[in-house]
Parts: C-alpha cells; sequence; structure tokens
C-alpha cells in the first residue's frame, strides 16, 4: 500500500509540500541532454549568422580576410549600399513578394474551398491533377517559362519578358497547386455544421467565405502568406530567366551580381545587403506568429 505524505498544517492553514530536487544525474539523464542539445543547435544555427554580420562590419570587404568575429567593426559597407541600385531591389523584391503572397492566399483559399465545400464532376480529377503535377521537379519548367513568356511578349509587352508582371504570374501559377493542396486538408478540419447554420440565417456562400471561414482558417493563411513571402524573397533562378534590365532586378539577383565573379567579388556589400534583407522575413514572422499558433475554432463555437 502506497504512502502518502500529508501536508503539514501551521496555524490552521495548510502548507505546500516540499519538492524533492532530483539528483543531478538523473535530472541529467531525464532532462539535461535536452538543454544540451537544444544549446548545440542553437550554436550551430546562429553562428553562420553571427559571421554574415561580422563580416559586414569588415572594412575590408572579405570574407576570408580576418578569422576573428568583430575585430573591426565600421558600416562603410551600409553607407556604400546607398550609392548602388540595392534599395531600387529591395523595393522590387518587396512589391513582388507582397504581390504574390497575397494572390496566393486569396488563389489558393478560393480553390481550397471549392474543393472541400462543392461536389462538383471532375474534383477528384483535379485535386489528383495538381497532386502530379507537384511531382515534377520545377527545373522542367524553366525552359517552357522562358519560351512562353518570350511568345507572349510579342502579343503583351507586359506580360513578356523582363517583366515584373509576368515574374509574379509565375510565381502564382507555381505555388498554387502545393498551397491549395495544404489549405484543402485545413478547410475540411472546419465543421460544416457552422457552414449549415449560417445558410439558415439566410447567409450565402460568399458571406459564409469571407466571414466565417476565413477567420476560421486564418492560422494556415498566415503559413501560406509567410512560406510564399520567403520563398519569392529569396527566389533566384526563375528572378535570373526572367528579369535582365538591371533596374528590375530582386535582390537575389543583383546581390549576386556583387559575387558573381570571384575576383572582384565584393563581399562586403554583399554581406551588409543580406543582413537588410533578412530584416522584412523577420518582421513579417513576428507580426504573423500571433496567427500561426492561434486555435483554428477557438471561440467560434459556444459550449
Amino acid at each position: 500500500m502506497a504512502t502518502t505524505h500529508a501536508a503539514p498544517v501551521v496555524d490552521g492553514a495548510t502548507q505546500p509540500a516540499p519538492e524533492r530536487r532530483m539528483k543531478p544525474g538523473r535530472w541529467f539523464t531525464e532532462l539535461g541532454w535536452r538543454h544540451v542539445v537544444g544549446v548545440v543547435a542553437v550554436v550551430y544555427a546562429a553562428f553562420p549568422l553571427v559571421y554574415v554580420l561580422s563580416a559586414s562590419l569588415s572594412e575590408n570587404g572579405t570574407l576570408t580576410g580576418s578569422n576573428s568575429l568583430f575585430s573591426d567593426v565600421s558600416t562603410a559597407n551600409y553607407a556604400q549600399l546607398g550609392t548602388t541600385m540595392f534599395w531600387t531591389w529591395m523595393t522590387n523584391t518587396l512589391v513582388i513578394a507582397v504581390v504574390t503572397s497575397v494572390g496566393t492566399v486569396l488563389m489558393g483559399a478560393a480553390a481550397a474551398y471549392a474543393f472541400s465545400r462543392f461536389r462538383f464532376s471532375g474534383r477528384r480529377v483535379g485535386l489528383t491533377s495538381l497532386l502530379i503535377i507537384q511531382m515534377f521537379p520545377q527545373m522542367l519548367a524553366f525552359v517552357a517559362i522562358f519560351l512562353l513568356l518570350l511568345g507572349l511578349g510579342d502579343v503583351v509587352p507586359a506580360l513578356g519578358l523582363n517583366s515584373k508582371i509576368a515574374l509574379v504570374a509565375v510565381y502564382l501559377g507555381g505555388a498554387l497547386g502545393v498551397n491549395t493542396f495544404l489549405m484543402y486538408g485545413f478547410f475540411n478540419t472546419v465543421p460544416r455544421e457552422l457552414d449549415e447554420a449560417a445558410k439558415i440565417d439566410g447567409a450565402t456562400h460568399t458571406q459564409i467565405y469571407w466571414t466565417i471561414i476565413l477567420r476560421l482558417v486564418a492560422p494556415i493563411l498566415a503559413v501560406v502568406a509567410l512560406l510564399s513571402f520567403i520563398s519569392t524573397f529569396g527566389e533566384f533562378i526563375i528572378a535570373r530567366i526572367v528579369l535582365s534590365s538591371e533596374s528590375n532586378w530582386t535582390l537575389a539577383v543583383g546581390l549576386y551580381g556583387w559575387v558573381s565573379s570571384l575576383r572582384e567579388a565584393n563581399w562586403g556589400l554583399f554581406t551588409a545587403g543580406a543582413v537588410i534583407s533578412a530584416l522584412p522575413v523577420l518582421a513579417l514572422f513576428l507580426y504573423l506568429q500571433k496567427y500561426i499558433v492561434g486555435g483554428l475554432t477557438a471561440g467560434s463555437v459556444k459550449g
């Protein structure tokens, strides 16, 4: 029979029983090793970031010229960015990334809602086709994208090569399939009883979609927007193929141009631009974090 220790009573008030501390060996085997693994992972992930920050503050403009971190601290590289087209590239990248993120969320959510709530002929074939298309490597489409935009530019110049609108269209088309599947599974977890209750109150499909469903699936919308923004912000290959004018370049293409020639590589400017370009992604993640960790239907149904 197990023996229980009653909490001591002092002056008529029950005092909490003293906690027993685990022995160091037991603490390490049960909990301590997790802290060690976490610290090692943080150091492993943070060292490249610290090294890049140190290189951006080094005035000599090389990555291998100094092996000691922050031995030479200077803001010359950041000041020199103003004499380049860095801020033009930053503006182009932000515009393309924001438009692509918003378009991806709107198009993917509409398609996922249709596949989740409606039953129509070709629904299963459409879902299967989206899944199969995503299995092919993206590199297979580079030549087709180039030839398509080359021919389309003769008819509609705004959708041809060296057009930011054309680049956004390519990004939207490539992200529609995978994001539709991602949202489709999330939409299916929303109770259909909410739709039926809204229909009884006289709501249309449009009202249900905009005022009820989109608010309940806010976490997946935030995830898709964040992933789309990050992938578009740092994408290089398609942007390099489509955009040929330096004034239309994105950050990935522009920063690569500074280090493409190893003999004339300016790593100081490159690292300074990389540090600044990481700030919008970090700010967006911190802003969307409250939506990402939020519950699916928290507060939507009262018990």
